[in-house]
């Protein structure tokens, strides 16, 4: 079966300079039907609204917003016999489980790539995608990078954490903290309690192979996971109240893709430059963020003062300061045009986008990165979550 994406956004098979790329992506396991259902009503409520409702036709004007409805049509027309926690359909048609399919940065995840997957990672090399979230069922929270780690990113503390974990951490609340269910955070009964509806998830459970962690390293995305309700597979009956209790958590999520900086690279001729490196000093990435063809970068950045890295091959970095308003603008983020004072032709920047290696880049990286060191507090208090989950042993 093919899928299909619905593009939302004013001339949508064209690209916008300066208007950012949204999506949401379900049913990766097919058997996990909330998110599907959710998308289809979003998508209904979304064209029925424009030109009627402004945050929803302001949004729309401001914004490309893709939404895949079901990642595994497959896997969602096997489930025969619906299930709250497991049903036949989890997986693909070749039986595999595709939200651990992808390439991982932390350990080599040799499975044979699945043609859902290929599709969706070549989907996200011709999109400039800044922000997503994909669907799931089986509990209530939102769940955010990574889901993998190392001793780099504070694995030994039972934790792994990107250096952009400010942001990540601010948009899984801004989703948990409008759902009434989900901000409980132990709202499915016997099973893990979230404090305010959110968890990091590798201290929720390690995953390799995720599509999370492919799309912030890989694909210049943030992407976060939400799992939407207790149930996997619900009876038709509940499925209006989770409308109802995602709906305005939905929109508000989509509108932060307009956090933080964006901007074009330029040369001293004013040809804007493609495959520039631009980073936040003190945030680098393991993959570093480069401008895309149109020299365009996207960085979500919470309120605060920054200094931007620029760096072109042969080239001295080029800093910049940027302070991100307490307010953030209407339907924008910050524009901030780079016009870099080199004399002369830069040939030496690649024509194409050299993408990185998709290896474990992050195996061999030494533990340095200070967003990743805990406090001693944070230390003991692990120590002794540890020390009494064994004690119930």
């Amino acid at each position: 079966r093919n899928l299909w994406v619905l593009v939302v956004g004013r001339s949508p098979k064209e690209h916008r300079i300066g208007i950012p790329e949204f999506k949401y992506v379900a049913n990766m396991h097919g058997d996990e039907t909330v998110g599907r259902e959710l998308l289809l009503h979003l998508i209904d409520h979304l064209v029925t609204s424009d030109g009627k409702d402004p945050e929803i036709t302001n949004l729309i004007n401001s914004t490309r917003i893709h939404i895949m409805p079901s990642m595994n049509p497959d896997g969602f027309e096997a489930v025969r016999k619906p299930d709250c926690y497991y049903s036949v359909g989890r997986e693909n048609y070749n039986q595999y489980d595709l939200n651990r399919n992808f390439p991982d940065a932390f350990e080599y995840n040799n499975v044979s790539r699945q043609p859902e997957t290929l599709a969706v990672m070549k989907w996200l090399n011709t999109e400039t995608f800044v922000l997503s979230a994909n669907l799931h069922g089986g509990a209530l929270v939102a769940s955010y990078p990574f889901d993998n780690g190392v001793q780099a990113t504070g694995a030994l503390y039972s934790r792994s954490l990107t250096p952009d974990d400010d942001v990540f951490q601010y948009l899984a609340h801004t989703y948990a903290s409008r759902n009434p269910n989900m901000k409980k955070g132990d709202e499915c009964k016997s099973k893990v309690n979230f404090p305010n509806g959110v968890t990091n998830g590798y201290s929720w459970y390690p995953l390799q192979g995720g599509m999370q962690d492919y799309n912030y390293i890989w694909a210049q995305c943030f992407e976060i996971t939400l799992e939407l309700s207790c149930c996997k597979y619900p009876r038709e009956e509940k499925l209006p109240s989770f409308w109802n209790n995602n709906k305005a958590s939905l929109i508000e999520y989509m509108k932060q893709v307009h956090l933080g900086v964006k901007g074009q690279v330029f040369d001293q001729n004013g040809n804007p430059l493609s495959n520039v490196i631009v980073e936040v000093q003190d945030r680098k990435h393991i993959c570093p963020y480069r401008t895309n063809k149109y020299g365009e970068y996207y960085l979500l950045l919470l309120p605060g003062s920054y200094i931007i890295n620029v760096t072109v091959p042969g080239h001295e970095p080029y800093l910049t300061k940027v302070i991100i308003p307490e307010k953030s603008q209407n339907f924008s983020a910050l524009k901030k045009d780079i016009l870099l004072p080199f004399r002369g032709q830069l040939d030496s920047i690649p024509s194409s986008n050299p993408s990185c290696p998709m290896i474990p880049l992050y195996r061999n990286l030494p533990s340095h990165s200070a967003a990743t060191k805990p406090s001693l507090f944070l230390f003991l208090v692990t120590l002794l979550h540890i020390f009494f989950k064994q004690s119930k042993m």
